[in-house]
């Protein structure tokens, strides 16, 4: 699962703060050799040009970076708008999407109590950002015949700036 929770932002004239997002996939092998399902979740608090601009540009319609997925995807499940709770205490982050999903995962500690970080990785949802190494405590999720369950694996999580080509 790809989580999104928006401080600041707009598109075009539309703001979008506060405001989330979930991309769920499934690859049933190397995520670069085979094609993925997806589906898409918007924030239920979103009004509808709000939901209409968080589809556009989580599912790469509307260009820059999450475009590049558009051929990693072989199905698309369907798009929902669902309650989704997100919450950032210090390394730990959190969240519950309706009864459809929910995860935690808390960052590393690495030298002088800092974060584990990961630069420069090729595959990566957020350019330009270091991302922070974590380890889940918990990933559930079941919707459109998946089901995945997981925990003491790992995750990670970063800031992100997305802009339209």
């Amino acid at each position: 699962m790809l989580a999104w929770h928006i401080d600041q932002g707009r598109f075009g004239q539309i703001e979008l703060d506060g405001l989330n997002s979930v991309l769920a996939a499934r690859s049933p092998g190397h995520m670069m050799e085979v094609k993925w399902k997806v589906a898409l979740y918007l924030d239920e608090r979103a009004n509808q040009s709000q939901q209409d601009a968080l589809a556009q540009i989580f599912s790469g319609q509307a260009g820059g970076h999450l475009a590049g997925l558009a051929p990693l995807i072989g199905e698309v499940l369907g798009v929902k708008t669902v309650q989704i709770e997100y919450r950032s205490e210090g390394k730990r982050r959190s969240l519950r999407l309706g009864s459809v999903a929910q995860m935690e995962i808390e960052g590393l500690t690495g030298q002088d109590g800092g974060d584990v970080t990961i630069s420069g990785h090729p595959f990566t949802a957020v350019p330009g950002f270091p991302a922070v190494v974590a380890k889940s405590k918990q990933m559930r999720f079941s919707d459109y015949g998946l089901k995945c369950e997981v925990s003491n694996k790992n995750g990670f999580f970063s800031p992100f700036v997305y802009q339209s080509a």
